[in-house]
């Protein structure tokens, strides 16, 4: 870990939050780290925000193997990614020089569209109606035709996203520890005619989801991968998998995943 000497802030620059920054930067320069311009050349990656701008400095900076990534909040901020705040930063740099931290790894999600792109996920991907109409799924598991889900849409989460988007539709927070994701339903119609399994279910690594939009004249939906929407217009179909990369966060000892989800929700 102490090798790990190359830091790089990724937050948006702006005048008050430089000069609150300064002294962090003072802080850890005397502390024989070097501050870089490039996230290239770093083997650490600081986000500074909440975990929105966690979420965006592991996409911007390609969900980088060889590195590890951490948040700091500000003060008023906190964040199930976040070990360190502002107010803390010292414990930080204390914690690298001495070896005092832990590696956490949260598992990634590849999410393919039509059969094409192929894009990583930390947190979900969702696919939502953009019109008042259900939108209607024909839901894959490997070879099988699981269900046909209509409704406002689904939730594909992985482990650390299952607090997030995929809580507030009622699925179960999952322990990232187990390699697997689970996918939620959004607002799903149940009645005598259509039906669903109408609860969330949790996938294994092995499995492959695979998800096609019914092309009945909803054929534009909200594609949404973390925290940002894919402007793709046409969608016939998303493949889900659970992906070989894993992102290394930083954690202080004594300070689980689920010492945070206590200190977030209870």
């Amino acid at each position: 870990m102490s090798t790990r000497n190359n830091l790089y802030f990724f937050y948006a620059a702006d005048d008050k939050l430089d000069h609150k920054l300064k002294p962090l930067f003072n802080l850890a320069r005397e502390n024989n780290f070097e501050i870089v311009e490039n996230p290239d050349d770093a083997n650490v990656i600081i986000s500074v925000g909440g975990d929105g701008a966690f979420l965006q400095a592991v996409r911007l900076t390609g969900f980088r193997q060889d590195c590890l990534y951490t948040g700091i909040t500000r003060s008023n901020e906190s964040g199930l990614y976040c070990d360190f705040n502002m107010d803390n930063f010292d414990d930080m740099l204390n914690s690298m020089q001495h070896e005092e931290m832990e590696v956490r790894r949260f598992p990634v999600i590849d999410v393919q569209v039509n059969g094409e792109s192929t894009f990583n996920c930390l947190n979900e991907v969702s696919i939502r109606s953009t019109i008042i109409k259900s939108i209607v799924i024909d839901v894959h598991i490997d070879d099988l035709h699981f269900e046909t889900f209509r409704g406002d849409g689904l939730v594909v989460a992985t482990p650390t996203g299952s607090t997030g988007y995929n809580k507030s539709t009622q699925g179960a927070v999952i322990d990232p520890k187990i390699p697997c994701f689970q996918v939620s339903e959004i607002a799903s119609l149940n009645n005598n005619r259509y039906r669903t399994l109408g609860s969330s279910f949790v996938l294994s690594k092995e499995r492959t989801l695979t998800m096609e939009v019914v092309q009945d004249g909803n054929d534009y939906p909200i594609i949404g991968m973390d925290n940002e929407a894919y402007p793709i217009r046409s969608i016939q179909n998303l493949t889900v998998n659970l992906s070989d990369k894993l992102i290394k966060t930083v954690k202080l000892k004594n300070n689980s995943y689920w010492n945070r989800v206590k200190r977030t929700f209870l």
